[in-house]
C-alpha cells in the first residue's frame, strides 16, 4: 500500500486573488499546527492567478479522513474565493473520504471527484533524496 496523494483544481474568482491568497495562508498555517501525520500540504496558483491547486500527501485514509474532518470549518471560507473544478485521489481513499470530498466538491463548486488506484511505486522522505545529506 502507498501513501494517498490528494490534489483539488479551483479557478479563482475575480479580484478575489489577494483575499485567497491570505485565507490560504491561515489554512496552511491551521493544518501544519493541527495535522502531524501530514507528509505534505503545498498550495500553487498559476502565473496569471485564475487557477489554485492544493496537493497533499497522506500516510494513509485516516489522515485524509482527519483532514477532511478538522479543516472542513475553515473550508467554508472559501466559498466566494474559489469554484472548485476537480479533485482527485490517488491511492486508495475510504468511503469516509470519498463521502467528505464529494461535500467538499458541492460547498466550493461544481467539481467531480476522481479517484485513481494505486498500482506501484515506492516513497522516499525528501531528507534521504537532499544532495546535501547524501554520505560521499
Amino acid at each position: 500500500m502507498s501513501v494517498i496523494l490528494y490534489v483539488d483544481t479551483s479557478d479563482v474568482r475575480d479580484g478575489a486573488l489577494e483575499e485567497l491568497k491570505n485565507a490560504i495562508e491561515g489554512l496552511v498555517e491551521f493544518v501544519e499546527a493541527n495535522e502531524p501525520r501530514l507528509i505534505a500540504y503545498n498550495v500553487y496558483f498559476s502565473d496569471d492567478g485564475t487557477r489554485m491547486t492544493v496537493a497533499s500527501v497522506h500516510p494513509d485514509a485516516a489522515s485524509l479522513e482527519y483532514h477532511m474532518k478538522v479543516a472542513e470549518p475553515l473550508f467554508r471560507q472559501f466559498v466566494e474565493l474559489v469554484t472548485l473544478s476537480s479533485i482527485h485521489i490517488y491511492g486508495e481513499p475510504s468511503e469516509k473520504v470519498l463521502q467528505q470530498s464529494e461535500e467538499k466538491a458541492r460547498l466550493l463548486g461544481r467539481g467531480i471527484v476522481v479517484v485513481e488506484s494505486w498500482h506501484a511505486g515506492f516513497t522516499r522522505h525528501a531528507t534521504t533524496a537532499e544532495p546535501g545529506n547524501m554520505a560521499s
